[in-house]
């Protein structure tokens, strides 16, 4: 296929970032890395492999990697944003006086801000200006970096403002392997991905305990119309949060066993303490940071979410799983979709 960018960069060297990248090297022919750690960008350029956040996965000799953002920036014309949430702002910050004003880009890091309570789009029209709107989308949906890194069948959300440029970004991902379905709710595709990380730390728990399969369904269910709260509350679509950047990622987070997420609720669930478990990963557990801001956001719209404020008490609060469990079954009786039959979102 002909490529109509002459250089593809992927800001960010963990798993999902190199999946995307073997992906794009794969299909185009070429591709660049920048990677935080100098010993990743070594590892992926003299041993084709990222043994450190992939590994086991044979990267292509054309797949390169700095960590230097100048040296990155250098002659690219497409910038796909991987980096984990929380160092989004800093990162692009100091990248930007290095790129193209009118440079395209995916964005395919899911998490919303804890100081600003900003979603990823609103941090990067914070730095590069409103004008970004016009060439960048957003890419979400279920999708472990593991399963793309083996060819295997993946579906993704791919949303903009400008729907032109987002069919473009469409074309540009999609193969047999990696399909993406476009859309415009551009919030809607965001908070699915974001949210999704709080409740798959809930349906570990619940794993952990023992609680059984009816208990995670409930999770999962109840969770979702959460996140429909919250996404409409704050101008999101309804419909959004049943696809592939709500249901579908919610449900794979929740089940999955490659989820870091959800992992993370089994251990605590399991009655491992929270500073243990973090001590013990390299790698991010979005939900955490996630957690904190979904919180902070139900709080300021007075949005309920019972499953979200839980979870944030058992990470920042020491609150006990198995109390958090018996809050959630003990709370007052209602009509499941009480917010639709009210006319309101609460």
């Amino acid at each position: 296929m002909r490529n109509d960018f002459d250089e593809i960069g992927i800001l960010g060297g963990g798993a999902w970032g190199t999946a995307l990248a073997r992906h794009l090297c794969l299909k185009f022919g070429h591709a660049r890395i920048w990677a935080f750690e100098p010993e990743t960008a070594n590892d992926i350029n003299q041993n084709h492999i990222n043994s450190r956040f992939l590994p086991g996965i044979a990267l292509p000799e054309s797949l390169t990697a700095t960590s230097d953002l100048q040296a990155f920036a250098d002659g690219i014309t497409l910038l796909v944003i991987v980096v984990p949430s929380h160092v989004l702002r800093s990162v692009l910050s100091n990248l930007a006086s290095y790129l193209k004003p009118d440079i395209p880009i995916i964005c395919a890091s899911k998490g919303i801000e804890n100081d600003t309570l900003m979603p990823m789009s609103d941090v990067i029209e914070s730095i590069l200006g409103k004008q970004v709107q016009a060439h960048v989308c957003y890419l979400s949906g279920p999708s472990f970096a593991m399963d793309l890194a083996h060819a295997l069948a993946t579906s993704v959300s791919i949303a903009s403002y400008n729907q032109d440029f987002c069919k473009k970004m469409q074309v540009l991902v999609s193969n047999d392997i990696l399909r993406a379905y476009t859309s415009s709710d551009v919030l809607g595709v965001e908070l699915g991905g974001s949210l999704k990380n709080v409740i798959a730390i809930a349906a570990g728990a619940v794993a952990g305990l023992g609680l059984g399969h009816n208990a995670a369904a409930a999770i999962v269910t109840r969770g979702l119309a959460e996140m429909t709260r919250l996404c409409v509350k704050l101008g999101g679509e309804a419909l959004t949060l049943s696809g592939l950047s709500g249901l579908g990622d919610l449900v794979l987070t929740c089940y999955g066993d490659l989820s870091r997420n959800r992992d993370l609720g089994y251990r605590l669930g399991k009655g491992e303490s929270f500073e243990d478990i973090q001590r013990s990963r390299i790698t991010v557990a979005e939900g955490v940071k996630t957690a904190k801001s979904a919180f902070a956001l139900a709080q300021k719209y007075d949005v309920d979410m019972p499953i979200v404020q839980n979870v944030y008490a058992g990470l920042y609060e020491g609150k006990c799983p198995i109390d958090v469990v018996r809050e959630l079954m003990s709370r007052e009786l209602k009509h499941e979709l009480e917010w639709r039959c009210s006319g309101s979102v609460e």
